[in-house]
């Protein structure tokens, strides 16, 4: 194994007490520092007093593999290198991972600073279960990938968590609660040890419209509920035909499709779309 060493570190997600001393001690040993933002990582050190000696470089999702070459190579020549993230722990949405991948391969010693995670941070403060879940990270934006990806949040059983932008909260809220149905449990949780940290819980209905009813601010993660009975029921005739008596008896198509989801604990979506292929 070479002797440099590869440090992930973990950085505050918005509290600058948060940062560990065992941080702040590696920062000003590093030889070296790869930042996703060299600004943003410039007023952190400020903020923590640090004398950094290191020069201090770019690493970000669109540089990620350009830089590595040189960054494999200082490794090798025995520099230990810091990769940061703007905030919380580097390779979880953040650069990193093609870096790790690649140290790994080389025999690089690699290493991690504990410290913040708005993915934890996020699930512990949802009040959903925490034995099990998944991370989702940041959903596509449109087209197949994200049907693809919402549609298999219906049969998950896990706890799972999304980052989202504030600007596409409402839309995500919207797209999940059609696929899963208005009940359920959920949770916005936003700006995470911020000044304005805030934990919205409740049902998706509940928080499509709290999402609805503002501007939806500030660095957003998204907790969804995984499926309680993980045996999947299945659309029948039954539930379809008792669709049609109630729009017989005056409901619209999408509330007696949403009454019978509802008892029934079927998907919304499925029975939505049963019904409708009954009638063509």
């Amino acid at each position: 194994m070479s002797g440099g060493q590869l440090i992930l570190a973990a950085t505050p997600l918005g509290n600058i007490l948060d940062a560990s001393p065992r941080l702040k001690e590696t920062l000003e040993q590093a030889d070296l520092i790869a930042a996703e933002d060299t600004r943003r990582a410039k007023r952190l050190f400020a903020d923590l007093n640090l004398e950094i000696t290191a020069p201090v470089i770019s690493l970000f999702e669109e540089n990620e593999i350009e830089k590595i070459p040189d960054i494999i190579e200082k490794l090798k020549s025995g520099l230990k290198v810091v990769v940061i993230s703007d905030a919380g722990t580097p390779a979880i949405s953040d650069p990193g991972y093609r870096l790790v991948t690649k140290a790994i391969e080389e025999n690089i010693s690699i290493t991690v600073i504990p410290g913040p995670s708005a993915v934890l941070s996020a699930l512990v403060l949802s009040g959903l279960p925490t034995d099990r879940f998944s991370f989702e990270g940041f959903i596509a934006r449109k087209g197949k990938e994200r049907t693809e990806i919402l549609n298999n949040l219906n049969t998950q059983s896990r706890t799972m968590v999304i980052f989202e932008s504030p600007r596409r909260t409402l839309q995500t809220l919207q797209d999940i609660q059609e696929i899963v149905g208005d009940d359920r449990k959920a949770a916005v949780v936003r700006e995470i040890s911020k000044t304005y940290e805030e934990v919205i819980r409740g049902s998706l209905k509940e928080l499509v419209a709290w999402a609805n009813s503002k501007e939806v601010l500030g660095e957003i993660t998204l907790v969804i509920a995984g499926v309680e009975n993980t045996g999947k029921k299945e659309v029948d005739d039954e539930a379809i035909a008792e669709v049609k008596q109630l729009i017989a008896a005056g409901s619209s198509f999408k509330d007696a499709v949403q009454e019978v989801s509802t008892q029934r604990g079927l998907s919304r979506r499925e029975l939505y779309e049963a019904s409708l292929r009954l009638d063509s």
